[in-house]
């Protein structure tokens, strides 16, 4: 069989038409649709695509198509689409010819009856440094698949990494020493958290599946020309200035069906390792691990015993607590891997430690028995804060339940495969290096798959020293620091403070409560005080500055001399008067309540808490334990962090 291409105007853009004889994919739908069963997807499910125009997401696009067209009887909309499929074009606009492929490609999906949009990339900081094209493509292409299931509706991405691609990512993870764990290389599901929109409780986020994993390179090519249908090939991905490109360069050139063969039954030992470890972490948290509504951890060093736990397993379970806690999503290597190990394994618990985001402490009246886990905010700077948008709650319940529902029926397909530690062969390999000596030893692979991966590695450790990291497909969760944490907010916004911590805040029109009546004017202002319904608040992690106001207030007992109330650090925020007394006496009332919350926080907790100031920098509300200057002023902050304790569920099945 051959292909015949025809080359466009422009030289570096290929379109390929595929002019040979179809073979039949019949095995390929029967394959694709035994692997939707195991996510716990059904037709009747939306979903988005995530379409390139290349072979490989074209071939998806085939698939899925006919997988939807096969549940739903031939159902389609009014439009002619088929009903609840959606494919996602990224035009990233690095390429001059990379709008009009964009329409090319929408054209094809189109006519394959899937409704296609495109969605450009607004590069407003500057276009991606030259090296770090892919990585930064590859982020803001991830985003906008998001942005757009979370304002659609839609809880399934589809992506079309296949066989080929894991091997890549296997030989890329051994040139930067990675251990067992990230040899399991991409995870057949795995979820996807956006910004929590309107603060819904509901929310768990999108399932990113691969369900092309099954299939190599030339079963893309095959599915295509099955169904008749063409593809692009775009040039950057021949550039050797990318990892990958010259990674899959070699394999094209060397590697053999054996060589093939041997990779992935070392990818699938990788897995059965990761699966069982995360089992046993699952199960070390639920027995050994307190998370409070403040957000802050407390472990339980007694019930833990972290001496009798393997390295590998306490140090997933580890880093999975500080990740949560911190929300920072970065990969806890090496000596500080060790240095966490080492202190965790230290019992009683004597001393503290910062790391990775976080601030490990002995917990209060413990006598060292018990772990705090903080969020470091000095450490961490500042986290990516954005502002949330409402949207119809009744549409969110429903996808929550469809997500729920989906999870659980993976679960349950996964749940049948139990692990022992002694159906684990890799358990105590933790470096590349180890994991290839004790898959040759077990003959999981031979000495030619040794010689030759172990060349690869080699190659590509050397130019990953000398030129810096670049990242691979599968992370998933990274976090921005830039300037102070602090983050503007007006009344009914809802802002996602560090990943951690959903606050809005609003005016009432009228209090009632101890002592106190208050009323606010027509336009809710409040007659007292300067709080009004227009006003911009900033929110900021809480110091040491404002409990000790806190304490200043019921210093200045409430009396006939108000006046020397305002001398205290509220700074003229309260105008002085006999007829304010009501006033004060709310605020000693609010003060007084909130430092018995207070004293019940552990110090290195309190400095993870947002509170609300004037762009002055005055105190107005510490909403987590109740605290405010003013009776009409309604302020709320809920721990929320945007990934939960583990990631979210994930299977490399």
């Amino acid at each position: 069989m051959q292909c015949v291409l025809r080359l466009s105007p422009h030289p570096t853009f290929r379109r390929c038409f595929c002019r040979c004889s179809a073979p039949d994919i019949s095995q390929y739908r029967e394959a694709f649709g035994r692997r939707m069963t195991i996510a716990g997807i059904k037709p009747h499910h939306r979903i988005a695509l995530g379409v390139s125009g290349g072979p490989d997401s074209m071939a998806l696009c085939v698939l899925t198509a006919g997988w939807k067209l096969s549940g739903f009887n031939g159902k389609t909309e009014s439009s002619g689409f088929i009903e609840g499929l959606v494919a996602i074009i990224v035009d990233h606009r690095l390429r001059a010819e990379s709008t009009e492929e964009a329409i090319l490609v929408r054209d094809r999906v189109n006519k394959m009856g899937i409704m296609c949009q495109i969605e450009n990339c607004d590069w407003s900081h500057g276009r991606p440094k030259h090296g770090h094209v892919q990585e930064a493509a590859r982020e803001m292409r991830y985003q906008i698949f998001q942005d757009v299931c979370v304002k659609q509706h839609i809880g399934v991405l589809l992506i079309a990494h296949h066989a080929d691609d894991q091997v890549e990512l296997l030989i890329l993870r051994l040139s930067r020493n990675s251990g067992v764990l990230g040899l399991s290389c991409m995870a057949f599901i795995s979820q996807l958290f956006p910004l929590p929109l309107g603060g819904s409780e509901n929310s768990d986020g999108i399932l990113l599946v691969r369900p092309m994993l099954e299939f190599n390179k030339d079963d893309m090519y095959n599915i295509c020309q099955g169904a008749n249908q063409d593809w692009v090939e775009d040039p950057t991905n021949q550039s050797p200035l990318y990892t990958r490109n010259r990674i899959r360069a070699s394999l094209r050139s060397f590697s053999s069906d054996h060589f093939q063969l041997e990779s992935h039954r070392l990818i699938s030992a990788c897995r059965l390792v990761r699966a069982y470890v995360e089992t046993v972490c699952l199960k070390m948290i639920k027995d050994s691990v307190t998370i409070m509504e403040l957000g802050y951890a407390v472990i339980d060093l007694v019930k833990l015993m972290p001496s009798c736990i393997d390295d590998l397993c306490l140090s997933r379970y580890a880093a999975w607590i500080l990740q949560f806690i911190s929300q920072r999503h970065r990969p806890i290597r090496g000596h500080t891997s060790q240095m966490l190990l080492d202190y965790i394994r230290n019992f009683p618990c004597k001393t503290s430690l910062t790391v990775a985001g976080c601030y490990l402490s002995p917990a209060p009246q413990s006598k060292g028995t018990k772990l705090l886990i903080c969020c470091s905010v000095d450490s961490l700077q500042s986290s990516k804060m954005g502002l949330s948008l409402m949207y119809s709650s009744g549409d969110r319940s429903l996808l929550h339940n469809e997500i729920h529902q989906i999870i659980a029926d993976a679960k349950s397909y996964s749940d049948q495969f139990f692990l022992e530690a002694s159906d684990v062969s890799l358990m105590h390999a933790n470096s590349s290096v180890s994991v290839l000596t004790e898959a040759r030893r077990r003959n999981l692979i031979s000495d030619s798959t040794l010689k030759f991966i172990s060349l690869l590695q080699a190659e590509e450790n050397e130019k990953f020293s000398s030129k810096g990291v670049e990242s691979d497909p599968d992370l998933r969760h990274k976090v921005k620091c830039a300037g102070a944490p602090s983050i503007s907010i007006l009344p009914g916004q809802t802002c996602f403070f560090m990943n951690r911590f959903l606050v809005t805040w609003r005016i009432h029109g009228h209090v009632e409560g101890d002592g106190y009546s208050l009323e606010g004017i027509q336009d809710q202002s409040c007659q007292i005080c300067r709080v009004e319904p227009d006003m911009t608040f900033q929110v900021r992690c809480m110091v040491e500055a404002d409990w000790l106001f806190l304490g200043n207030i019921l210093k200045n007992q409430v009396s006939k001399d108000v006046g020397a109330y305002a001398d205290t650090s509220i700074n003229g925020l309260i105008k002085t008067a006999e007829k304010k007394m009501e006033h004060f006496r709310f605020i000693h009332w609010s003060a007084q309540s909130a430092l018995k919350v207070l004293k019940s926080i552990p110090l290195p907790a309190r400095k993870g808490l947002p509170v609300l100031v004037t762009s002055e920098g005055l105190l107005v509300s510490i909403p987590s334990i109740g605290f405010s200057v003013c009776p009409l002023l309604e302020a709320v902050s809920v721990f929320k962090p945007k990934v939960p304790l583990g990631g979210g569920y994930s299977s490399y099945i």
